[in-house]
């Protein structure tokens, strides 16, 4: 049997965990090394709007490693050596593969020099827990009858927009006015098509979000600056200014894009080592560039399952092609969802129940695995 590591917990590796039995079938034996629990991304607006609990969208993923009969080193990996075949893990143990499949999403580019994540009042948008320990610490400061704290949401892209909607909905939710700033060079939404970019500006305005059009300079605690030296208050910060692989994609020595994810044949392997594959925000395929988004790790999940297999049969893979359109549904925080599909987009109620039911589908399937 050869031994297949499966290195992170994705949504990618959640439709693998669950037909384990066709990797036994076909020679393979996986072994998972992830975190014991994995947050949905689809939830966290709506967990972080206050609209749904805060375990609404967790999946326990070793539960799901059981029922499979699979090992779970509930851990994560710090290293790896290539040319050897081993795994350097977080309690400084060693694992020995022969195939190993990434799924271990993303993590947030630095907003500026020395605002990382984990300084005090600083708040990225992954992992999903520092949104989730936002959330706490806000409703927290509500409790307490504290005045409403100023918040910055670094970044005018489709997280920082939602994010910003979001926090919104939480202060809606417990009778306060948000003192929310969203800041980004444009702040304008231009990214979404048509009148949708329009729609979700006048959503934001409406709600008292002040869209600030500048770049971000520094942070200290109770205020922020901009590059043309504006300042405005701030106690907390949440960073979404994009998304970049973890480093742990740099240590294996492998091709690479710009944004750090390996770079992938269509057949979800490394251009650079058909025993390396990958799936979700963590990779690429070479000549089909694509956003970072939960719906390619979700669609790849099929492909990845059959060539793992057909690497253990020695039989030949099948190519995946990201689809070029795919549908998006922004939660705006206040009972309704901005859709968006190519140069289409709608708004409304019966449009965040879609994104309700997609979600939920999800994770009661994964949680079921």
């Amino acid at each position: 049997m050869l031994t297949l590591a499966l290195v992170g917990a994705g949504h990618a590796h959640l439709a693998v965990l669950a037909r384990a039995d066709r990797l036994r079938a076909s020679g393979i034996e996986p072994v998972l090394i992830a975190p014991a629990t994995f947050d949905y991304s689809g939830l966290a607006s709506a967990i972080l709007s206050g609209a749904m609990a805060p375990d609404a969208g967790r999946i326990d993923v070793a539960a799901v490693a059981e029922r499979n009969g699979i090992a779970h080193a509930v851990t994560e990996v710090v290293g790896m050596d290539q040319a050897r075949r081993r795994l350097t893990l977080g309690d400084g143990s060693v694992r020995s593969f022969d195939l190993v499949s990434f799924n271990i999403g993303s993590v947030v580019a630095a907003a500026a020099p020395g605002v990382e994540p984990g300084s005090p009042g600083v708040w990225p948008v992954k992992p999903l827990s520092s949104l989730f320990a936002l959330r706490r610490a806000l409703e927290a400061a509500f409790a307490a009858g504290e005045p409403t704290p100023a918040i910055a949401v670094v970044g005018d892209g489709p997280t920082g927009f939602e994010i910003a909607a979001a926090l919104t909905g939480l202060h809606e939710r417990h009778g306060r006015t948000a003192n929310l700033s969203l800041i980004g060079p444009h702040a304008d939404a231009r990214w979404a098509p048509g009148g949708a970019g329009r729609a979700l500006t006048r959503n934001l305005d409406r709600r008292g979000v002040c869209r600030l059009a500048g770049r971000f300079r520094t942070f200290e605690p109770g205020r922020i600056a901009l590059c043309d030296g504006r300042t405005r208050a701030c106690d907390h910060l949440v960073v979404a200014t994009g998304l970049q692989a973890p480093a742990l994609t740099r240590a294996a020595g492998l091709p690479l894009d710009d944004r750090g994810r390996f770079k992938l044949a269509p057949i979800l392997c490394s251009v650079g080592d058909d025993r390396l594959f990958a799936a979700g925000d963590c990779a690429t395929i070479k000549g089909w560039p694509r956003p970072f988004a939960g719906v390619f790790g979700v669609r790849a999940a099929p492909v990845l399952l059959d060539n793992l297999c057909a690497s253990g049969r020695g039989e030949q893979p099948r190519p995946y092609r990201p689809q070029t359109r795919w549908l998006s549904i922004m939660d705006l925080g206040e009972g309704t969802g901005l859709a968006m599909r190519g140069g289409l987009w709608w708004q409304g109620r019966l449009v965040l129940a879609l994104k309700r039911r997609l979600d939920l589908g999800f994770v009661a399937r994964s949680r079921a695995g």
